[in-house]
């Protein structure tokens, strides 16, 4: 298994629509793998290929909290089948745009088919952490992040403040290459 690099919004990787797998084989078992190490090093709950560079259909999700035996879903292809008419708030994070968070009208409840990681046809539902986990996840399939889901105002300050900071570190490792080539 390998720790895959977490793109970082504003990144125009992340709007782009997904291609599904045809089967779940060998490199993709290796893909959900590896970003289940990303996600749990990371630490998160959830993580879409598209957050590696991968424009697939692929998610990983384990709302396990610490302590608890982990309960990873690795899911190709997942479409929600059912969901329900109440809808439940939850703040909202994401590896791609850390330490920003806001709150999200998602259906409480959802029933999701997908192909496992035997390539077996599976269906589950789900609700409460894992039912918005995995809208979540499924969304960035679309090219969907969770600050298109809030006010305009909102999410360019959260787009403005990501910019600022990559372009903060940028500048910080070209200091220190700079540093390093002069001795």
């Amino acid at each position: 298994m390998a720790k895959l690099p977490i793109i970082v919004a504003p990144d125009p990787r992340l709007k782009l629509a997904c291609k599904p797998v045809a089967r779940v084989d060998a490199a993709v078992r290796r893909l959900m793998d590896d970003m289940l190490e990303t996600m749990y090093a990371a630490p998160g709950i959830g993580l879409a290929a598209p957050q590696v560079g991968i424009a697939r259909r692929v998610i990983v999700v384990d709302v396990a909290r610490t302590g608890q035996e982990p309960r990873p879903l690795r899911m190709a292809n997942p479409e929600i089948v059912w969901a329900s008419d109440q809808e439940a708030s939850y703040e909202e994070g994401c590896l791609s745009l850390p330490e920003h968070y806001a709150d999200v009208v998602r259906p409480e409840e959802v029933r999701v088919r997908y192909l496992d990681h035997e390539n077996e046809i599976r269906e589950i539902a789900a609700k409460g952490t894992l039912a918005t986990c995995i809208q979540h996840e499924m969304d960035h399939l679309e090219g969907v992040l969770f600050v298109d889901h809030i006010s305009a105002l909102k999410r360019g300050m959260i787009l403005r403040k990501l910019t600022k900071s990559k372009k903060a570190k940028a500048a910080e490792a070209s200091e220190t290459v700079a540093a390093g080539s002069a001795r």
